[in-house]
């Protein structure tokens, strides 16, 4: 779950990391109203206003802009406010600004990297920083890999001190500076174990001309499966940012991630999944989206899956994979026949059931008077998908 930067910024300072002083605003009048508040407890003379969504690249995107006075506040919350920013994580369609986070312009001496993220590979959580921050990490490891410094985390352990001085050091700090890179670096962490974080990011950190470290920008996401420890996370949720298919797919407890392709995929398990997109893909085809209905894969969740899958226009058949080991394949086949009949599927549907009952399940699934084209083999499955799309085709 993704939250905003100024959400994030409030959570971080919690924890002691210092961030860019700011406050968020939905409407015009908020945003002159944040502007005025901030020169009036602050001081401030020259204020930045940023697009609130959920994808990097605002600021080349033109969702980042200074104003030097409170007309100028306005002026540019009037034009973020209700446009849509495109950037290379959006997509062409774009995202919809309804948030700002109205902010202290500050005086940029130097920009680093600090982020914090799980390694799969080595099951260790890992810090990593540069001193190559307000570019993309994934531009800096691809073209100058050694910039980039990484230190792991034992988890029986924890982050040991002499960690974040190395860390700190390797960015060059000495002094003063020294010292407050180092508790940086401890509270950033300290808030990613706690706030049961996926992703915990400052990019860019920054060295202001008054020789403070400040968060200038924030991302944090957090990890889903621990979010029924944090009921409190509901509140930070914002809906319009995720994809709807995505949202709706989320109410039934399905893991539905949409893709570019022509096949709908219906899989129980996560592995399972995996390896029916690469067969289709190896048989020619494009698979429409990855979706796990779970161990379970009740009429309930099959017909949400159904209805979900051909909500995407582009989805011109569909591969329903499914494993029989916690549930029977006869009653996955019962569902797949109930859900059939009540979303009104209308493009092929491949069905593919193993395991316990299987052979009932494939009687079953003749004998209910549906356009349903069995499959007994995965290669088989996949190959009757390209199949019925070539013939549409002709």
């Amino acid at each position: 779950m993704k939250i905003h930067e100024y959400q994030a910024k409030e959570l971080l300072k919690r924890y002691g990391v210092p961030v860019q002083d700011g406050y968020p605003a939905f409407t015009v009048e908020e945003a002159v109203a944040a502007a005025q508040k901030l020169a009036e407890k602050h001081g401030v003379s020259r204020w930045v206003v940023k697009a609130q969504i959920h994808a990097g690249g605002r600021g080349k995107a033109g969702g980042i802009k200074l104003a030097g006075s409170i007309e100028e506040v306005r002026q540019k919350a009037e034009a973020l406010l209700g446009a849509r920013l495109v950037t290379p994580q959006t997509g062409p369609e774009g995202r919809l600004v309804r948030r700002l986070f109205i902010a202290e312009a500050v005086d940029i001496a130097k920009e680093y990297y600090l982020g914090v993220t799980l390694d799969r590979a080595r099951n260790q959580n890992v810090i990593m920083a540069s001193t190559e921050g307000g570019v993309e990490i994934e531009e800096v490891a691809r073209q100058s890999p050694e910039k980039i410094l990484k230190e792991w985390i034992d988890p029986a352990v924890g982050l040991v001190p002499f960690q974040a001085r190395k860390l700190a050091f390797g960015l060059g700090f000495s002094g003063e500076l020294f010292t407050r890179a180092v508790h940086f670096i401890e509270a950033l962490y300290r808030a990613y174990e706690e706030l049961d974080c996926s992703l915990a990011e400052i990019n860019p950190l920054v060295l202001t001309g008054d020789g403070r470290l400040l968060a200038l920008d924030a991302k944090i996401t957090f990890d889903d499966n621990a979010l029924f420890r944090h009921p409190e996370y509901a509140e930070l949720r914002d809906e319009h940012e995720e994809d709807p298919l995505e949202l709706e797919a989320s109410r039934y407890r399905l893991n539905y991630v949409k893709l570019d392709g022509n096949v709908g995929c219906m899989v129980n398990g996560a592995g399972l999944a995996m390896a029916t997109m690469d067969i289709i893909k190896l048989a020619g085809g494009e698979p429409a989206n990855f979706l796990d209905v779970g161990g379970g894969a009740s009429p309930e969740t099959v017909e949400a899956g159904f209805r979900i899958i051909l909500q995407d226009p582009n989805v011109k058949a569909i591969l329903v994979n499914i494993f029989g080991g916690i549930v029977r394949c006869d009653r996955v086949a019962a569902g797949i026949i109930e859900a059939a009949r009540k979303v009104d599927v209308r493009v092929p549907l491949i069905v593919r059931l193993q395991g316990t009952n299987a052979e009932l399940a494939r009687q079953m699934l003749a004998e209910s008077g549906l356009n349903i084209i069995p499959a007994v083999e995965l290669e088989e499955a996949a190959q009757k998908v390209t199949q019925a799309l070539a013939a549409q085709v002709s």
